[in-house]
């Protein structure tokens, strides 16, 4: 009988022990791109991927019942984000060039990943590291200066908590469609790999009844056929080959999560999830309550650290703001908190536009792809008219989401 791991043991990706002591022997991937490099030679295909899943493997802490494998993506917002931030408090010119650069760096991580097919952790633990620091910040520089009631502090921890509440009922079962037991299996089987993979877009393509196609259309191959029977209700289905089942109205695959979700709208990099039928309310609730909360702490911080002066003059004209550090940090947080809330609104307000139109991200990309789509107040949402009820109906159907359908009686039945 093998003996138990102890706290610092652990079972690396090859099925061997291994120790913690020991993350830095045994690397043969490593020596040889070291000994490439000294010599000046080019590294091998798939070199450095297989160099980065060595060092992520060995990248754990010790543990009651052996070593814990840390996600590496959980590791920069927690290091780097303090750093910028401080960097950015000691002078005006060093404020401008962080809080410019960030966005950039996070975009282009965000396409890095994207075009990898990978899911992360980075933009969830950056979501969330960020909640906690300038709440961090606000209590020990915003707070003691005396401005802030206490009521004001009790009001702005109560939005904290409700949008934490509403995210983590979003990170939950969004909708999956179960996979069938029996064909779970056979469908790694029947197919092969190269026609499950996708492109970088995670968009679903539809395919020519009765052809099964391998191309991949934004992130979602082509690799499943139209099931020509119709539904109880005349509500046409697709066929699924990834999943191995029958897809209703308005599901669709997800290329990262790798199941198929109902009512699929998109995959949020901010919750590492998808945002479907059984959580897209409570994805929407987060969202209103993270721009409710950040604009009050935002109004309480220039109204501290600029007095006298409006909430946007405050945040493009406030002289004493780097009088000291303590209020530069306050001001370096506010503009984070300024972009950041801009891209969130941006999100929640075409959120809210498709849902007046009763359109999903997924079904709105498809329709511009397919040229089927119209494009109303200025591009901001398309119309693709298939599920378009009014807007009363449409937020009525939005609501009811997640809800179990009506009984049917047996006089309708029959």
């Amino acid at each position: 009988m093998e003996e138990p791991l102890c706290c610092c043991e652990y079972v690396d990706r090859r099925g061997r022990r291994n120790h913690l002591a020991a993350c830095c022997c045994d690397c043969r991937e490593l020596d040889e791109g070291c000994d490439r490099w000294l010599t000046c030679r080019s590294l091998p295909p798939g070199a450095l991927e297989r160099i980065a899943d060595d060092v992520a493997d060995r990248c754990r802490v010790p543990w009651f019942a052996g070593a814990v494998k840390i996600n590496v993506s959980l590791v920069p917002p927690l290091v780097l984000l303090p750093v910028f931030l401080h960097v950015a408090a000691l002078h005006f010119l060093l404020g401008l060039v962080v809080l410019t650069s960030l966005p950039v760096v996070v975009l282009w991580y965000y396409y890095l990943t994207h075009r990898r097919k990978e899911r992360t952790l980075f933009f969830l633990s950056l979501g969330l590291f960020s909640l906690g620091y300038m709440y961090y910040v606000f209590l020990q520089e915003v707070v003691p200066r005396g401005q802030v009631r206490h009521s004001q502090v009790v009001l702005l921890t109560s939005g904290l908590v409700l949008m934490l509440a509403a995210l983590s009922r979003a990170k939950k079962d969004p909708g999956y469609l179960p996979i069938p037991a029996g064909d779970a299996k056979s469908s790694h089987q029947d197919f092969p790999n190269k026609n499950l993979r996708g492109s970088s877009n995670g968009l679903h393509g539809v395919a020519m009844a009765g052809a099964a196609s391998g191309r991949a259309v934004n992130g979602e191959a082509k690799s499943y056929c139209r099931a020509s029977a119709e539904g109880p209700e005349g509500v046409r289905k697709d066929w699924c080959a990834k999943c191995q089942l029958v897809r209703p109205a308005r599901a669709g695959h997800c290329r990262l999560c790798g199941r198929c979700v109902r009512r699929l709208d998109h995959h949020c990099v901010w919750i590492n999830s998808c945002v479907g039928e059984q959580n897209h309310q409570a994805f929407i609730l987060a969202l209103s309550f993270f721009m409710l909360t950040s604009v009050y702490g935002i109004t309480l911080t220039l109204d501290t650290v600029c007095r006298g002066r409006t909430l946007f003059v405050a945040l493009f004209y406030c002289p004493g703001a780097y009088s000291d550090y303590s209020s530069a940090l306050s001001f370096t947080c506010v503009w984070y908190c300024a972009i950041v809330t801009a891209g969130m609104g941006y999100i929640l307000l075409i959120q809210l536009l498709n849902i007046s139109y009763n359109v999903t991200e997924r079904e709105a990309r498809l329709a511009l792809r397919d040229n089927t789509g119209r494009r109303l107040l200025g591009g901001l949402v398309i119309d693709t008219g298939q599920y378009n009820r009014g807007f009363l109906c449409n937020w009525g159907h939005f609501l009811s989401l997640g809800s179990p359908p009506p009984l049917r009686s047996a006089e309708d039945i029959v």
